[in-house]
């Protein structure tokens, strides 16, 4: 193991370096490496606390120097050669040459620090009625048995390895074991069937698969063996091992592979340890893959060095949270939430973090939420807007919720999605804590605007605000001539070159499709792809967005791959996914679809199908129950089926039928589809 970060080691050994040790390097070498810095001043006064104002144009007049200060708060084992190389955008590189280990910074230097016997991980599952906690301590050693295995299985520096497990414990510590040999974890939700987990499997080509026997939901188990096997047959791409985790005291036994499959007690079962091993900064991390505008894999790439110092700074100014306090991410592993606000975050922080198996409503109430918060003593967190309008739904007076003493809890973040104010406004009455919504998105991997709790900001943001931009992100509005928009005006918000430490590199096995999807169309800028207000004090309003995916309960799908699912079906032979608002998941796919002209069957007997082959196919996280079909659907005459009309016409809105359309009198039918739907109600006929 490594011991402390300051101890003296042999020639040709390395070891991390502390933060003192780390500005004493830095300060030597940057004029004799050529740093990119400008020297001197360090951020803050010390008789004097900063402001937002004075922290957010450091960051942007002088982001080198600004976020060289905020690395030399993490651990290195390597000093960095240039802070910032921008010379080929979009790809940007933070800490040229700076070597370190995200495992390292999250668990290994607390045990150095003195800190092994803080507990760094809690596994809350009422679904199981389990409790858990790990300390800092146990998890090293945990951790470090599995990299261990994972080595012995030729996992190195570089390599992809998979995990497809339910919300665990040891789904973190096949994370942090990944990262500690500076392999690339890609993490799979759950939720996801075995086509697209098989889509995720071809793509990465991981030499390893860590995986488990089942999952548990309020009314059944999903038997994730099964679903592995399948997806890795549809692959054609054979792991060279597959560790699985029978989980304890669950009625489903995971059948293995001979000479493929080996059980997680095998692989743990060894004095074996293995030290973190360093990475250049600009090393990816992990590759997350989110949905895009085709159904192609979309694997977000995210650099090493820059992830931690980005996390390191929000948990402090965003947050407010302090080593050794409690915090809670309600989300999922498989998400970016759950990379950032349930994994690395909190860790690096040196928190107490809390992975939660259950739902904000059902398992068994919906004052689960509020028992967590007391039975922790819970003081930052961070959830859905859907679970907020989950529990109010099953109790609006929060009578549940109100027998559980939640004094600890000193905030509410939400992200996801926008939340309505309504909601906000009901959250904020009944725990009597302020509720405050942020926007980020996968690619940035932490938020772009925010009330920042750390920098003093006011916690009564403006209505519908999504607050203001993060330090480090220049966000910027642009109108239809793409120039700044007059402050109070709808436009697209980018945001201006170079981005901040911490966001995505580049797509996995896709430079020109990075390139093309965020950068082309707004040379200088990022592309965030949603629509929004900022007003004259800097508060940005995240009003909608235009492409097709979808945003269901905070889970963003790709319409593309729900339309695949559909076209299995053999009565389908067109189909067409947008995503019409839903008050509790904020929005839900809608699908019509046109049958073959063979099909003899009912309409209501294919609808009943077609949901359950998009569960099959697709998985419950979709939420897909609103189908039926329509004579023909519209389409451009190059064959292009025209879905931003339909969800317009379905919310509602004036729709001009585009002179591309082969043919204008299929709307008709449509609008009529949508009203039995429950959608279109009021809408006049497309023009």
């Amino acid at each position: 193991m490594l011991g402390s970060a300051r101890r003296c080691l042999l020639p040709k050994q390395r070891t991390f370096l502390g933060v003192g040790h780390f500005r004493g390097l830095w300060q030597s070498q940057r004029c004799n490496q050529g740093a990119s810095t400008h020297g001197g001043n360090h951020l803050f006064n010390a008789q004097a606390p900063p402001t937002y104002k004075d922290v957010y144009e450091r960051s942007i007049l002088d982001p080198e120097q600004f976020w060289a200060e905020e690395a030399e708060k993490i651990s290195w084992m390597k000093p960095w050669s240039r802070v910032l190389d921008h010379t080929n955008p979009p790809f940007t590189k933070w800490f040229v040459g700076g070597e370190t280990n995200a495992c390292y910074n999250a668990v290994d230097r607390h045990v150095a620090d003195g800190h092994g016997q803080r507990t760094a991980l809690i596994h809350d599952s009422p679904v199981t009625s389990t409790q858990r906690s790990i300390t800092y301590a146990e998890l090293q050693q945990q951790v470090s048995k599995l990299a261990a295995a994972l080595s012995s299985y030729g996992v190195k520096k570089g390599d992809n390895v998979l995990i497809y497990m339910p919300m665990i414990p040891e789904a973190v510590v096949a994370m942090l074991a990944v990262v500690r040999l500076g392999a690339v974890h890609s993490l799979v939700f759950g939720g996801f069937a075995a086509r697209e987990l098989s889509v995720r499997i071809k793509h990465a080509e991981p030499k390893v698969i860590i995986s488990a026997s089942c999952g548990v939901e309020p009314t059944r188990l999903i038997r994730y063996k099964p679903l592995l096997d399948q997806a890795i047959a549809m692959s054609g791409i054979e792991p060279k091992r597959c560790i699985i985790y029978q989980r304890p005291g669950l009625p489903e036994v995971a059948t293995m592979k001979p000479d493929r499959d080996v059980s997680w007690d095998e692989a743990m079962d060894s004095d074996r340890s293995h030290d973190c091993v360093p990475v250049e900064a600009n090393q990816a991390m992990y590759i997350l893959y989110t949905s895009g505008t085709t159904g192609d894999p979309k694997g977000i790439q995210r650099p090493t060095g820059g992830h931690l110092v980005a996390l390191s700074w929000v948990m402090k100014n965003i947050y407010a949270m302090k080593s050794g306090e409690k915090w809670w991410a309600a989300s999922d592993l498989g998400w970016v939430v759950g990379h950032s606000f349930i994994c690395y975050g909190p860790l690096v922080a040196g928190l107490t973090t809390v992975v939660y198996e259950g739902k904000p409503v059902g398992t068994p109430d919906a004052g689960q939420f509020f028992r967590v918060i007391q039975d922790h003593g819970i003081q930052g967190f961070s959830t859905a807007p859907t679970a907020l309008r989950a529990i109010r739904r099953e109790d609006p007076e929060l009578e549940l919720g109100r027998k559980y003493d939640t004094s600890t809890l000193r905030f509410v973040f939400l992200a996801g999605e926008h939340c309505d104010y309504e909601t906000r406004n009901w959250a904020e009455n009944k725990i009597k804590v302020p509720v405050l919504d942020h926007w980020w998105q996968t690619e940035t991997g932490h938020p772009i605007t925010s009330t920042c709790v750390g920098l003093g900001h006011s916690l009564s943001p403006p209505r519908d605000a999504s607050g203001v931009p993060v330090p480090g992100y220049n966000v910027k509005v642009l109108n239809a001539d793409k120039v700044e928009a007059e402050r109070g005006t709808l436009g697209r918000i980018v945001i201006k070159l170079p981005l901040p430490p911490g966001t995505m590199s580049t797509l996995y096995r896709a430079d020109d499709r990075f390139s093309s999807i965020y950068f082309n169309d707004y040379p200088g800028f990022y592309d965030s792809m949603d629509a929004g207000i900022m007003d004259a004090d800097g508060q940005l309003y995240v009003m909608s967005r235009d492409d097709d995916v979808i945003n269901v309960a905070g889970h963003r799908l790709s319409t593309s791959a729900l339309e695949e699912a559909l076209l299995e079906h053999p009565c389908i032979s067109e189909a067409a996914v947008v995503g019409v608002p839903d008050e509790m998941k904020g929005e839900l796919p809608l699908g019509l679809y046109v049958t073959t002209k063979a099909n003899t069957k009912p309409e209501e007997e294919i609808n009943k199908e077609a949901v359950q082959l998009v569960r099959e196919l697709v998985g419950p996280v979709a939420a897909f129950r609103l189908v039926c079909g329509v004579e023909a659907l519209p389409k451009t005459r190059s064959g292009k089926i025209a879905r931003k009309s339909i969800a317009d016409l379905a919310r509602g809105k004036s729709v001009v039928i585009p002179p591309t359309i082969e043919d204008p009198s299929v709307y008709v039918g449509v609008k009529k589809a949508l009203q039995r739907l429950g959608y279109a109600l009021n809408a006049g006929d497309p023009e």
